[in-house]
């Protein structure tokens, strides 16, 4: 499927590499998106390796370049950072339900899929969005080799890489998640999403939920590996993370997983600062050669 250009509407120097943020019109979502784009130094001399991180509930495109403090460690890995926004919004979304008329934070909610019930299906299509016409345009236009591609991601994001990286296998070279929304179709998160986005059937939410899907693998999708940090003191933990589902689908199936369990750590991006460099080691050991 051809797709559109990424219009830059910003770029800064950082870490001797370019922060760059951009803009596409979505022919998946029928409005602009925007996502960020951090090239690290090595990116001059040619192709580098990319890591797609997700983003959670209320974050926008800005969140993760802003709040994590990845750029430093991905200049000195020579990883490229492509972050997109959550959620269909802007000026041209006025009207659309469920999105913001500004650029500032709004919902936040696509979930990562391709809704199904109205009124959300015709525009709320982020996995086609960013598989279809994303990393495609990211690829093309940038010096990223699209061969080398790991997949991250925060909360509601670590549920989307985990599923998107399950839901389309071979796309990526490596995984990881940072306290994951790990079974969705089991927590009032993922239900309220699950049912406003797909419909009531229950069984169809399945293949979207994160541990109901490494529970259908026939062998590991991820030998090298899967890699989750989930703090102690997150609030959200006992309620709507379910990180022990994960755990427990991955034992099923024989997929490595290191799920490192950190007390005094919440939810938010200090959380992430703290453990944003192990994510981007862990995803250099598999696309970075040696």
């Amino acid at each position: 499927m051809s797709h559109s250009p990424l219009r830059s509407l910003s770029e800064h120097a950082c870490f001797g590499g370019v922060q760059g943020f951009f803009e596409q019109q979505s022919r998946e979502i029928g409005l602009p998106m925007r996502a960020a784009v951090y090239l690290p130094p090595q990116a001059q001399k040619g192709p580098v390796p990319a890591l797609l991180y997700l983003a959670g509930l209320t974050c926008n495109e800005e969140t993760f370049p802003i709040k994590a403090g990845a750029q430093r460690v991905a200049a000195e890995l020579g990883l490229a950072l492509i972050a997109p926004d959550t959620s269909p919004r802007g000026p041209e979304a006025e009207g659309v339900p469920g999105a913001t008329a500004s650029w500032d934070f709004g919902i936040g909610a696509g979930f990562y899929l391709d809704a199904t019930e109205a009124p959300w299906a015709t525009h709320w299509r982020m996995e086609s969005w960013l598989m279809n016409e994303l990393l495609p345009a990211a690829t093309a236009q940038m010096p990223i080799d699209g061969t080398r591609m790991g997949i991250f991601g925060h909360s509601m994001g670590g549920h989307g890489a985990l599923t998107l990286a399950l839901r389309h296998p071979g796309r990526f070279a490596s995984l990881s998640a940072l306290a994951p929304i790990s079974a969705p179709s089991q927590c009032a998160w993922g239900e309220k999403a699950f049912g406003g986005y797909l419909g009531p059937d229950r069984v169809t939410w399945l293949a979207h939920d994160a541990s109901a899907l490494m529970r259908s693998q026939k062998t590991a999708p991820y030998p090298a590996g899967i890699l989750v940090d989930q703090g102690l003191a997150d609030k959200f933990l006992a309620d709507q993370l379910l990180p022990e589902q994960l755990e427990a689908a991955c034992k099923a199936v024989g997929q490595p997983l290191t799920l490192r369990r950190h007390a005094g750590y919440d939810h938010g991006y200090y959380f992430i600062q703290s453990f944003v460099g192990d994510h981007l080691a862990h995803h250099a050991r598999s696309l970075l050669p040696g």
